[in-house]
């Protein structure tokens, strides 16, 4: 409370010249609740179709090494095969231990999502971090009418 008792045999309450704070606590609680509740509501989902980005391609290096994951789910590291288990040796080899090394990762588009993770993942464990993925350019990919 915002008053003081005098210990004197006054009858009149002296005057508390300190900020009572409890009711502007109060309101900013309620303000923040408030916020709180009303944000998500603000949001709205509307669909977009987003524009295809055209980026020149990035320079390659002179000997880049590809990890390629095939449609049956082998993989290779340049032209050499590998497993799983082997990947992390073939990829020493080809890069010669060289952790720095970018390395680029091919995958067949009807691989699961999941098993280039795995290989993602096996890579980052390893100390692996500049990992790229390949893609087809827009302009050297088929017209999606025609076969695959």
């Amino acid at each position: 409370m915002g008053a003081r008792l005098s210990s004197g045999m006054d009858d009149d309450l002296a005057e508390n010249a300190e900020i009572n704070i409890t009711p502007f606590i109060d309101v900013m609680l309620v303000l923040l609740i408030i916020f709180m509740v009303a944000a998500p509501l603000s949001t709205v989902d509307i669909p977009v179709e987003l524009p295809v980005a055209v980026a020149d391609a990035p320079e390659r290096p002179s000997e880049p090494v590809f990890i390629t994951l095939k449609e049956d789910l082998t993989l290779a590291v340049g032209e050499a095969e590998a497993e799983l288990d082997t990947l992390l040796m073939e990829v020493g080899i080809a890069t010669q231990l060289n952790r720095n090394e970018r390395l680029y990762i091919r995958a067949d588009k009807s691989v699961p999502y999941g098993e280039l993770i795995n290989v993602m993942n096996a890579l980052r464990a390893e100390g692996y971090l500049k990992v790229g993925l390949v893609g087809l350019d827009e302009s050297a990919a088929p017209p999606t009418g025609e076969a695959e």
